[in-house]
């Protein structure tokens, strides 16, 4: 049995997910909206001095894994019955990966941010929002919702005009003091690789003009945007234009286990290009990568083996969002973990999701 706190097992991320049995340890980060369910598990678990504890509430699980190591096995909830909204490619998964959230040290880099975004690849502000200090902004490539837009009518209007899009939360804190980035400067950690984006077209001379930094531009692009989100772009055509995040792994084996637990499956790995990878334009799979995403229809994350024996997290990224639809007899209460490479995954009920994403057009 181990009992190190990195490999803490959080059944209550479990219990929510509707996923059927626990292998591996999670760590907490936050958990906003936890109240007592009924667990349909085991009436007790063992804790590190060997004494058992019982268990009433998602509460005391929680409470539990944040004081110390929990050590348990044979843990079952609920299947979850229901999918993610009503769109018809997310009818295989009660789980999607609907983007990802960083953060901009200042109003000068938020501003740099989208218009790289906006005039470097296309990206669309697709909804604002301003709460105290805090100002938010969305950017995609269509509509974010987990239905069919009203306007939207098979088969006359393109997939753009559809829901299920991915998108890329910018979030600046007026209130905030820690640089995080400097434009200019090297992506800073080094457990996020890139996100890969397939687009129709991308312009250089704007990504520099606010503030990014090319790296290599051959075939495809690679470039530190001013936030210090490194991105890879590629010209063709997927699904959804955002692809993936690429993370960087310690041990890829142990990583994927880890995202199996959160209801990702291994995938076969996409690509923008007919030629997939065959040609300068787009890059084959990295050698022993894994990706992985929850449905072959929603953006996934491609777990990359690294030669170094530890990763630093960057700052930049606050979180790989996953918006999924809780099992039965639970709330759906918020939870953000970190994966084994230290990128915190925030897990958002698809009604809380809805709601926010609603009021924020």
């Amino acid at each position: 049995m181990m009992k190190s706190p990195t490999n803490m097992l959080l059944v209550s991320l479990v219990v929510l997910l509707g996923i059927t049995q626990v292998a591996v340890g999670f760590s907490v980060t936050s958990n906003p909206k936890s109240s007592a369910s009924s667990l349909h598990a085991k009436s007790s678990i063992v804790d590190d001095n060997d004494n058992e504890v019982p268990i009433t509430s998602r509460r005391s699980i929680l409470t539990s894994a944040v004081s110390g190591a929990i050590l348990l096995s044979g843990f079952y909830s609920e299947p979850a019955h229901a999918v993610v909204g009503t769109l018809p490619e997310f009818a295989d998964t009660n789980a999607i990966v609907q983007g990802v959230t960083i953060d901009v040290v200042d109003k000068v880099q938020q501003d740099n941010m989208i218009n790289f975004l906006v005039n470097g690849f296309d990206f669309q502000v697709l909804r604002k929002r301003i709460k105290g200090s805090v100002e938010d902004t969305w950017l995609g490539f269509g509509p974010e919702q987990l239905s069919a837009p009203k306007d939207f009518e098979v088969p006359v209007s393109s997939f753009a005009m559809n829901g299920g899009h991915a998108s890329i939360h910018i979030r600046y804190d007026g209130q905030a003091t820690s640089i995080l980035y400097r434009p200019g400067e090297k992506a800073p950690g080094d457990n996020i690789a890139f996100l890969q984006v397939g687009v129709t077209g991308y312009r250089i001379s704007q990504m520099v003009q606010y503030g990014g930094t090319i790296l290599d531009a051959y075939g495809f692009v690679n470039v530190i945007s001013p936030s210090g989100l490194p991105i890879r772009a590629i010209i063709g055509i997927s699904p959804d234009p955002m692809m993936f995040l690429a993370i960087n792994c310690v041990n890829v084996k142990k990583s994927k286990t880890y995202y199996e637990q959160l209801g990702f499956v291994e995938q076969e790995y996409p690509y923008a290009r007919l030629a997939k990878g065959k040609t300068p334009t787009e890059p084959e799979q990295p050698r022993n990568s894994v990706y992985m995403a929850p449905s072959p229809n929603c953006m996934g994350v491609l777990l990359i083996p690294s030669k170094k024996k530890s990763l630093t997290p960057n700052p930049v990224v606050q979180s790989l969002n996953v918006v999924y639809t809780p099992s039965e007899g639970n709330d759906g209460g918020g939870l953000t973990v970190k994966d084994l490479s230290d990128v915190p995954i925030k897990l958002q009920s698809a009604q809380d999701f809805a709601e926010v994403e609603k009021a924020t057009q």
